[in-house]
C-alpha cells in the first residue's frame, strides 16, 4: 500500500511561487505514475498535472500550463509541483495521487489513481 503525504502549501500573494512536495512510502515508487489534483470549495476535483514513472513525460491542465512544473526524484521518493505566478483562482486543496504500478503513464482522470494523499491547502490572495 502506497502512502502519500503532501507538504509545502500556504498563504501567498498573487504572483508569488510555491513548491509542493509529495512524499511516498513505497519503495517501488519509481514504477508509479503520479499526478496532482486540486479542489476548491464548492467545486469538483480538478486535474493539475501528471508525470510518468521515469519523469520524462508530463502533462498539464491548460489553466496551469507554463506556470506550474511537475517533477520527481525517484531516489528520494518525492514528487514536486512548482507553482509560479500564482493567481487567486489557484486557491484550492492540492492533493497528490499515485497509480498502480501496472500503469507507467499518468492520467488526467482522478478515477485512474489508486493512492491519494490528504492534501495541502494553497491560498492565493489578490
Amino acid at each position: 500500500q502506497v502512502q502519500l503525504e503532501e507538504s509545502g502549501g500556504g498563504l501567498v500573494q498573487a504572483g508569488a511561487s510555491l513548491r509542493l512536495s509529495c512524499a511516498a512510502s513505497e519503495i517501488t515508487f519509481s514504477l508509479i505514475a503520479m499526478g496532482w489534483f486540486r479542489q476548491a470549495p464548492g467545486k469538483e476535483r480538478e486535474f493539475v498535472a501528471h508525470i510518468n514513472w521515469s519523469g520524462r513525460s508530463s502533462v498539464y491542465a491548460d489553466s496551469v500550463k507554463a506556470r506550474f512544473t511537475i517533477s520527481r526524484d525517484n531516489v528520494k521518493n518525492l514528487v514536486y509541483l512548482v507553482m509560479n505566478s500564482l493567481k487567486p483562482e489557484d486557491t484550492a486543496v492540492y492533493t497528490c495521487a499515485g497509480r498502480d504500478r501496472a500503469f507507467q503513464d499518468g492520467s488526467s482522470n482522478p478515477n485512474d489513481y489508486q493512492y491519494w494523499g490528504q492534501g495541502t491547502q494553497v491560498t492565493v490572495s489578490s
